[in-house]
């Protein structure tokens, strides 16, 4: 059965010099000559400048990379024991990965996704997204992704919650904003009576920002129960490990 597919626009969408970043590993057990069933799921196949890598699992297991061991490995399988345990031991690896240049629709991630759901249906059993940090059993795949119109930006995206450098105050941030080519979001000093305001707040800015706004720097939010405004200041790097991308980073009034 092949479905068609329907256009994923992003409405709000602002060009930028940004770089759309999409990384996966599939895990499983693949036939040697493999058939990806994509069009089932309204995909035309991964788009351009994403690339599909076969890898026997044991040969990745002593690469310094290898997602399964060290601190990744550790909380990936605290997270998800049995995705975990089926990962570790499956014969293949898959890797999906690959840049693209901001665009004004979400096709490709549509493509990719599509791609992904048929690789679980010709023998993989678990896919891990580095990018936020976080181990699939196909079911918990299927359910997390395969949503009717789409599953929410928000599926798509971590949103995390730190103590920050002063006692009583959280850090609410985010991860994986690169698969839209948006920087992520960073709240500091958030008072921790109103983390969850923060997180909230959190996933409103992602759902507009995967659907294509942009801030600037020095930009003000206003935010609906919190005085004075939060002001925008556009920074970080790809290399900083708490985000994996560049951030926005915002300080909550005092």
């Amino acid at each position: 059965m092949t479905a068609t597919p329907e256009a994923w626009p992003r409405p709000y969408w602002q060009p930028s010099d940004e770089t759309i970043v999409l990384y996966f590993y599939v895990f499983g057990r693949f036939a040697d000559d493999l058939a990806i069933p994509a069009a089932r799921y309204a995909s035309r196949g991964l788009p351009e400048g994403i690339e599909l890598q076969r890898f026997a699992h044991n040969a990745l297991r002593g690469w310094e990379g290898y997602p399964l061991k060290g601190a990744l490995g550790e909380l990936l399988k605290e997270d998800a024991p049995e995705a975990f345990d089926r990962a570790r031991a499956a014969p293949d690896v898959l890797v999906v990965r690959g840049e693209l240049a901001d665009r004004d629709s979400l096709d490709y991630l549509r493509d990719t996704l599509g791609v992904l759901a048929g690789l679980l249906d010709v023998g993989g059993s678990a896919i891990l997204d580095p990018q936020i940090l976080t181990l699939f059993d196909a079911d918990a795949w299927r359910r997390h992704y395969l949503v009717a119109g789409g599953a929410p930006p928000r599926n798509h995206v971590l949103i995390l919650r730190n103590e920050d450098d002063e006692e009583g105050r959280s850090h609410v941030h985010t991860r994986g904003l690169r698969k839209f080519g948006r920087p992520d979001l960073s709240f500091r000093r958030v008072p921790d009576g109103q983390a969850d305001r923060a997180g909230q707040l959190c996933e409103r800015l992602v759902e507009l920002a995967a659907l294509g706004a942009r801030f600037v720097d020095g930009q003000p939010l206003g935010v609906e129960g919190v005085p004075g405004e939060l002001v925008a200041h556009v920074g970080g790097s790809l290399d900083d490990p708490r985000f994996n991308n560049t951030h926005i980073a915002f300080d909550w009034p005092v």
